[in-house]
């Protein structure tokens, strides 16, 4: 006669054959916590890479959508509207690098800051230079949508976007500005380094 006989709750054993609870050993908690490591390992570098490599992205595309702005907006207000270099996002000044940024619009043309229609800036990390055509630090957009350099021809200049990392090697981006209005983004290889501002 087969008799059943049923088990007390809680009182079953945890791991069959065994009197005491079940658990890692020394050896299988060494071998994870090593797994663990050599996954990080290899994984940091890529992680590192792929935010220096966002930050530089972002930047770059702030200094973009800033620039066809200020076109854009010169041609519908038939105004002289202009991006320059601010240390404090009210008013313009000079340098050569660009930490943050304005946009401004001249309503009367006297040449003063009349409207702040834009203010960015980018992370410590990232460093923006312009090169030395862009004059008092300002690219202005006449109401033709044109910007012009100094003597009056139309403006061709860069703006650098630079990380410097020991991760990706295509850690700048240069913002170009040709024939007064063509903007275009290009990926270089600083080899990880940026450049002294002025100089690339």
């Amino acid at each position: 006669m087969l008799v059943l006989q049923a088990t007390p709750q809680g009182s079953g054993s945890v791991c069959p054959g065994r009197r005491r609870e079940c658990g890692f050993t020394l050896l299988e908690l060494m071998v994870a916590v090593a797994v663990v490591g050599i996954v990080a390992a290899i994984g940091y570098p890529s992680m590192t890479a792929i935010i220096s490599n966002s930050r530089v992205g972002g930047a770059a595309n702030e200094m973009v959508a800033t620039l066809q702005l200020a076109r854009l907006e010169a041609v519908r207000l038939n105004r002289t509207i202009t991006v320059c270099r601010s240390v404090d996002g009210v008013s313009c000044s000079a340098g050569a690098v660009w930490n943050s940024w304005i946009t401004v619009a001249d309503v009367d043309r006297d040449g003063a800051v009349d409207d702040i229609l834009r203010v960015s800036n980018v992370p410590a990390a990232v460093q923006l230079t312009a090169s030395p055509v862009i004059q008092n630090s300002r690219i202005a957009f006449r109401s033709d949508g044109l910007a012009h350099a100094t003597g009056g021809s139309l403006l061709n200049a860069w703006v650098a976007v630079c990380v410097p990392t020991g991760g990706p090697l295509d850690n700048q981006r240069r913002i170009s500005i040709g024939a007064g209005s063509r903007i275009s983004t290009r990926s270089e290889s600083r080899g990880g380094q940026c450049s002294a501002p002025g100089i690339l």
